[in-house]
């Protein structure tokens, strides 16, 4: 396995078919216990996370949440999470196709009355552009947080109340099943009545057709989105980033004509937490990335989430997590479900997050 973080190592480990001496923690000055034998005939491994309010765990292995209190566990996990991606592999993913369409899409965007961005929901921080601010400037900007489905009502309000306070306008949505497209599509034509009234008072001739420009990551819905508002296919869409190569304007209605655009993604990603959680939820190409690392992040995140936590992971593969090390169970998976098959076990716990099959879940909430 491709792990390279070992900052926790348990000594006298015995002879195993795989690496099963890494536990992405951080040190402590309690020692580790010894490695024993996974062989069926001895009792279970017992493994610990080390590091983080180990206080919020209650010595249950499910983080207890709540006011205050789960505003600073979420400070931890990102805390955490910086610590986790030490040392791995650097995730990096700019195919040429954005690097040509970016610049042609900067030019677009100072043509457009409205910006219509695009944004995960279960990570809106980590799948907005650095640079998105300055290219929209004092634009109109609807946000979209699509993949609604996947988080909790919860999320939902607190990211609906951080938003608003921003003034900036935010719909949720769900692009594969049409929720929220209706709203989107009213709202867009309100904003462009009101950019042709502005228009007139200047003294100007009012446009024909307003432009409106549809952004953001690679993978978060924004052709679905599309199709789902003129109620027809056309443009392509499928369950992976980086589908969507050129630029192409469709018309919405006789008055509104909108722009879909390649996902665009910084040339180089220094915020590693962030490409951990684009590369979860499979907003940023497979090759970038190591699957067997992410799984292993994923767990242990999960097992810190309190809509998730160890329960629900043991339930879904009827295998013990018997410490919160995310190597250590990827592993397990593997042994017990892929005949030891590291990457399809990785490749299983990613793609059952992806498809909710964990429930509601956010890996991120809003900045106090």
């Amino acid at each position: 396995m491709a792990s390279q973080l070992s900052s926790l190592c348990l000594p006298n480990s015995p002879s195993l078919p795989f690496n099963f001496s890494l536990c992405r923690a951080r040190p402590s000055l309690a020692p580790p216990a010894a490695t024993p034998s996974l062989s069926s005939s001895s009792p279970s491994p017992s493994f610990q996370i080390v590091g983080g309010r180990n206080s919020g765990w209650r010595g249950t292995g499910v983080a207890q949440f709540g006011g205050d209190e789960e505003e600073a566990d979420w400070l931890d996990l990102d805390a955490d999470l910086c610590h986790w991606t030490k040392g791995l592999r650097t995730v990096q993913w700019y195919p040429g196709h954005i690097a040509k369409t970016e610049k042609e899409l900067k030019e677009q965007l100072k043509l457009m009355d409205v910006v219509v961005e695009v944004r995960d929901a279960r990570i809106p921080l980590s799948t907005t552009h650095p640079l998105m601010d300055s290219w929209l400037g004092t634009r109109k900007r609807i946000l979209v947080l699509n993949r609604e489905d996947m988080i909790s009502k919860a999320d939902r309000n607190a990211w609906a109340t951080y938003f608003t306070k921003q003034g900036i306008k935010v719909i949720f949505a769900n692009g594969q099943l049409g929720m929220g497209t209706m709203k989107l599509g009213r709202l867009a034509k309100t904003l462009a009545a009101d950019v042709n009234v502005k228009r007139r008072a200047k003294g100007l001739l009012p446009r024909a057709q307003v432009r409106a420009g549809i952004v953001g990551y690679p993978n978060v819905g924004k052709s679905s989105l599309i199709n789902r508002l003129l109620k027809r296919r056309m443009c392509p869409a499928a369950p992976r980033p980086g589908v969507t190569r050129e630029l192409k304007w469709v018309h919405f209605g006789k008055d509104l004509e909108l722009l879909d655009s390649p996902g665009i993604i910084p040339m180089r990603i220094s915020d590693q937490v962030a490409a951990i959680k684009l590369a979860i939820c499979d907003d940023i190409g497979e090759k970038s990335y190591n699957v067997a690392d992410v799984a292993a992040i994923l767990v242990q995140m999960l097992t810190r989430l309190p809509a998730v936590g160890v329960g629900v992971l043991q339930n879904r593969y009827k295998i013990d997590v018997d410490g919160h090390c995310g190597d250590i169970f990827v592993q397990k998976v593997a042994l017990q479900l892929f005949n030891g098959d590291i990457h399809q076990a990785a490749f299983r716990i990613l793609s059952d997050f992806r498809k909710g099959k964990f429930g509601w879940v956010a890996l991120e909430r809003p900045p106090r």
